[in-house]
């Protein structure tokens, strides 16, 4: 039969759908009616759904009604979709995901060597797990440096490099620190000379961080954790209860403990540091560090006292070697920079005991250390 016209069955089921009764479709098609071009334009314009209880089928006839395209010429079919047909899906082929790829481990220990200060620290920083590993939104920071003196500049690398400190101050800024406040107690002339005359001042303030002179009143004695040397100090209490406190010594030669490194560094943290000498000054240094510890140590080596520390004064003590170290453990922070004066960790008393209690290690023999020239 042709596509244009309906059969017996699919006629009287058209008409059933329009509301005529079995019996009136039966008596037009007893009578010998036939689709007439009328009729076939009203059923082929009557809903397609079939009755809601459909008279038996024959096997292998389908129970649907033909869609309205049945009608339609060859080239209105193939452009028209059945009104009641769902909408055509596109079949897209999955597309592969590529893995993200795997953020480097941050390295144990990091060296970087560069002539610009504020980019080698930058890079040690990033290196050693950027600064959102230590750096929490609304974090109350402390950058604790060494500014010895107020009678020598940077140049005589008696205090930390100000480009150094700034850089660490603006980056824990830039990480959402909603307060970063650099402190040290000189012991040669005032707070505000010394950090005047170091350059600290003017480098800090100049992105947004704080100076702190550190008040006597803001002392508190707290107990020393299995301390051999000492069992109670007093200690800076802003330091203690900082969210972070990042140390950043100077390398340096000292007169009694033979350098000036990260561990020794935090005796800037206490008030009576005369005591210390009395006591044993290496082990009342490693007493020390568990109460104050810092999370992370960031050495300037940019300039080196190499001679007459911790004071200095002569330029032709001072060596340039461009160079920051940087890790959270500073025992082997400590055991690297001895290195860089000729001598080996075990030279040094404070971390031969720093690395017998614990603290660190000294043998930095298949420890990740990653070195980078920029």
């Amino acid at each position: 039969m042709s596509s244009k016209r309906l059969n017996r069955r699919q006629f009287l089921r058209r008409l059933s759908a329009l509301g005529l009764t079995a019996g009136g479709a039966a008596l037009l098609s007893a009578c010998g009616a036939k689709p007439t071009p009328e009729l076939m334009r009203v059923a082929t314009s009557a809903p397609t759904a079939a009755p809601t209880t459909p008279a038996p089928v024959p096997t292998g006839t389908s129970t649907s009604a033909p869609s309205a395209t049945a009608t339609l010429a060859p080239t209105q079919a193939s452009t028209q979709a059945p009104t009641n047909a769902p909408t055509p899906t596109a079949t897209v082929p999955p597309t592969s995901t590529p893995a993200p790829s795997a953020t480097p481990a941050p390295a144990y220990l990091v060296v970087v060597h560069g002539a610009d200060p504020a980019e080698i620290t930058r890079r040690a920083i990033a290196a050693v797990g950027g600064i959102e590993r230590f750096v929490k939104k609304g974090a109350n920071v402390i950058v604790k440096p060494n500014i010895c003196v107020a009678y020598n500049g940077p140049e005589y690398a008696a205090t930390t490099n100000p480009q150094v400190v700034a850089t660490l101050v603006q980056l824990c800024l830039g990480a959402g620190a909603k307060r970063v406040r650099v402190m040290d107690f000189p012991f040669g002339g005032t707070a505000q000379a010394a950090y005047a005359r170091s350059g600290i001042e003017a480098a800090v303030k100049g992105v947004g961080g704080e100076m702190e002179i550190m008040s006597q009143i803001k002392y508190r004695a707290i107990k020393i954790p299995d301390g051999k040397a000492i069992k109670e100090w007093d200690v800076y209490g802003e330091i203690l209860d900082a969210d972070l406190v990042i140390n950043v010594p100077i390398a340096k030669t000292h007169g009694n403990t033979r350098l000036t490194l990260g561990m020794k560094n935090m005796m800037g943290a206490v008030q009576d540091r005369s005591g210390f000498h009395s006591r044993g000054l290496d082990q009342c240094i490693v007493d020390l560090w568990p109460a104050v510890k810092p999370q992370l140590t960031v050495v300037d080596a940019v300039r080196m006292l190499m001679a007459n520390g911790p004071t200095g004064g002569d330029l032709n003590d001072v060596k340039k070697a461009d160079t920051v170290i940087a890790s959270t453990d500073v025992v082997a922070a400590d055991a690297y920079a001895t290195g860089l004066f000729g001598k080996k960790p075990d030279d040094i008393g404070y971390i031969r005991l720093g690395a017998a209690k614990g603290l660190g290690q000294k043998d930095l023999t298949g420890i990740k250390i990653e070195e980078i020239n920029v």
